[in-house]
């Protein structure tokens, strides 16, 4: 506000810049420390209400947390489908589910390569919901090849969603790591946390549109980009306080439930709104094949494991330097 105000008029326009960049970096700065201290206390009201109500750590990240961490993409997408901005919601939903694999899922795997654990209940479980998220994939995958979202696919995608969902819960046991319950505290911190998130991951996605803007980066990389990576953040932050905590478990199945979200539930919401146009089958292909990806990492040694982890954060940083022609 000041920096458009009458002290921000009277500035020179160099400090103006500066001043602008200054105030748009602190407040990436607050976002994140909001992403991280909700992350903490969602994770561990998350865990708490699994262990409360008998259903496996995995299968709470894989749908509660999962729906949670989310909310950013849906409330983005949607908001960009409303104003006629579908670009925007498709790059969205498909960067974000690349950001998620090959940025959140590969870093957790780099830190703890022992990502499905050690209990045989949640690694069956993972490997479960690993073919359920390649499955959704194949689906999206050959009704983009149509060129648009329409009516028909997003009810498609929702049918098929509420599906997945079912075979979950039909399948949720109470195996997995041990959780501690914390009473009805859980559902204060489970709340809370996620509040913290969404208003967290707001923030750094407003901050970093508004960076990206000052320095004259297009729209379209921006939803590809800073905005798919910035509504990631909330999957990034608490997979990574999960996997610190010691819940592999909630780490992983938040992120392949994410993924799952994305491209089922918010384009399928998107699609009953308007039609969303394919802009392009480039990036959905990459998309694919770094879903597929995913499985190599739950097999081999824990060296293999963490090498194919840098293997795809590598890929990852390839693929943001092709976006922003840094590479051919």
């Amino acid at each position: 506000m000041l920096a458009g105000g009458t002290f921000g008029i009277l500035m020179p326009v160099q400090d103006r810049f500066l001043y602008r960049m200054v105030i748009t970096a602190l407040l990436f700065l607050l976002g994140i420390a909001l992403l991280v201290k909700g992350a903490d206390y969602f994770v561990d009201g998350g865990g708490g209400l699994a262990a409360r109500y008998g259903v496996s750590p995995t299968t709470i990240g894989f749908t509660v947390i999962a729906f949670g961490t989310s909310l950013p993409e849906w409330v983005v997408s949607v908001n960009a489908v409303i104003i006629d901005a579908p670009d925007i919601a498709f790059g969205n939903v498909v960067g974000s589910n690349i950001a998620n694999i090959a940025l959140v899922l590969a870093l957790c795997a780099a830190l703890k390569p022992a990502i499905t654990g050690h209990d045989p209940g949640s690694q069956a479980t993972l490997m479960h919901e690993t073919w359920l998220m390649i499955a959704a994939t194949a689906a999206f995958l050959l009704l983009a090849l149509r060129g648009v979202i329409d009516l028909a696919a997003g009810v498609l995608l929702l049918a098929v969603f509420a599906a997945i969902l079912r075979t979950l819960w039909k399948h949720a046991s109470a195996g997995g790591e041990p959780v501690q319950s914390h009473g009805k505290n859980d559902y204060i911190m489970t709340f809370g946390g996620l509040v913290a998130v969404i208003a967290g991951a707001q923030i750094v996605l407003d901050s970093a549109v508004s960076l990206a803007t000052l320095f004259g980066v297009p729209a379209f990389i921006i939803g590809l980009s800073m905005v798919a990576v910035g509504t990631s953040l909330p999957e990034l932050v608490t997979s990574v306080v999960a996997i610190a905590k010691g819940n592999p478990g909630i780490s992983v199945g938040n992120i392949l439930g994410s993924n799952i979200f994305n491209i089922l539930f918010v384009l399928g919401c998107g699609a009953l709104i308007r039609p969303v146009p394919v802009p392009g089958i480039r990036d959905i292909a990459v998309m694919g094949i770094i879903s597929l990806a995913v499985v190599p990492l739950f097999f081999g040694t824990d060296r293999f494991t963490r090498g194919w982890a840098v293997l795809l954060l590598a890929a990852y940083a390839a693929y943001m330097a092709v976006l922003f022609g840094m590479l051919p």
